[in-house]
């Protein structure tokens, strides 16, 4: 639950460009779940599941869409419910943000280019060439490895690598312990049998409005790029290998793991835990669900789910399927003894 000055519904209306159904004097002072919420709070109704809930919500009001059943409280109407409460959570956030300014700790060489306003944190180690764009935030415990260009208004959370060279857009997020620009998986094999490791000398691009989760690693190509495209959205725990191309506004769950030279097309949402092979090419508009195993290109506007992935509905089928297998085991089973029977009496009758 996010707190703020009150404010009377009407504005927040305004804000939201939401339409007004009752009284727009009331106050509201923060934004709450729908089933805890009570007087003074702001809640919303997305979900049909939560029907009984809204009928007896203790809020104050609450945003839901155009066509949505009446609420027992002033409503915040539109077409896009989900993100008005969005945009709701961001009036009624209280954001804790650093002042501007270099902390004395931190280790930053003579020929860095920092932009006006700039925050930067204690414990920050910055290497030599590298620039900081105008109003970006750099967090404590962060480095920015020699040659890296960070764009303006980014926001590097603590402990997140950005390696040499790299280049970041403006507008980015990147959350704790990410690791941007790490060598790329890439050995070739000596004739006795061990590995010599590739030298991972290409470059990484995060074009503008991306966000980054917690603990990924965007590995760099030997030759090349890696490039993730304006307003890709990439969870936590998420793997991308050296080379992948990912397209705009692609959705990456957490625990995606994205193999070499690989590219994503725009738009494409990958579900929790999807393993891509390397080498292929996931078409526009793409859906695959949690746990599919991509091992091949697949074409635009797929909807994709299993290992191998197969077309949704065909794989919906083959897992209903699948729990019957027991069943049909016994009664293949009790088929063939049926059958060995018949086979050794008309074997009898036929001597």
């Amino acid at each position: 639950m996010l707190y703020c000055a009150d404010l009377k519904l009407r504005e927040v209306a305004e804000r939201l460009a939401c339409r007004l159904d009752g009284d727009g004097d009331v106050d509201v002072n923060r934004v709450a779940g729908i089933d805890v919420a009570q007087a003074g709070d702001l809640t919303f109704f997305t979900n049909s599941r939560y029907a009984s809930a809204l009928r007896s919500t203790q809020a104050t009001a609450v945003i839901l869409a155009d066509e949505a059943e009446a609420a027992p409280c002033p409503m915040l109407r539109s077409a896009t419910p989900y993100l008005a409460f969005a945009r709701a959570l961001g009036l009624f956030a209280d954001e804790i943000k650093p002042a501007p300014g270099v902390d004395p700790a931190t280790s930053i060489a003579h020929d860095v280019s920092l932009g006006e306003a700039v925050s930067i944190g204690p414990f920050v180690s910055i290497g030599s060439g590298a620039s900081v764009g105008p109003r970006t935030i750099v967090h404590p415990g962060v480095h920015i490895g020699p040659g890296a260009v960070i764009g303006a208004d980014c926001v590097l959370h603590s402990h997140v690598a950005v390696r040499e060279r790299v280049v970041i857009g403006d507008r980015v997020i990147v959350q704790n312990a990410a690791v941007i620009g790490s060598d790329g998986y890439g050995f070739a094999q000596r004739p006795d049998g061990t590995h010599e490791k590739i030298p991972q000398l290409g470059d990484v691009v995060l074009e503008a409005d991306v966000e980054i989760g917690a603990h990924v690693a965007i590995d760099r190509p030997a030759v090349g790029e890696t490039r993730i495209r304006a307003g890709a959205k990439i969870d936590n725990l998420v793997q991308i290998g050296h080379g992948v191309q990912v397209g705009r506004n692609v959705l990456l769950a957490a625990q995606v793991g994205i193999a070499g030279s690989t590219t994503i097309g725009d738009s494409v949402v990958l579900a929790g835990q999807v393993g891509v092979n390397g080498h292929v090419t996931i078409g526009e508009g793409t859906r695959a669900t949690g746990q599919t195993g991509i091992t091949r290109s697949v074409p635009p506007g797929s909807f994709i789910s299993g290992l191998p992935a197969i077309d949704n509905r065909a794989w919906r089928k083959a897992a209903t399927s699948f729990q019957m297998l027991p069943t049909l085991r016994k009664k293949v089973a009790v088929l063939e003894r049926r059958l060995a029977e018949l086979e050794a009496a008309a074997h009898s009758s036929s001597d």
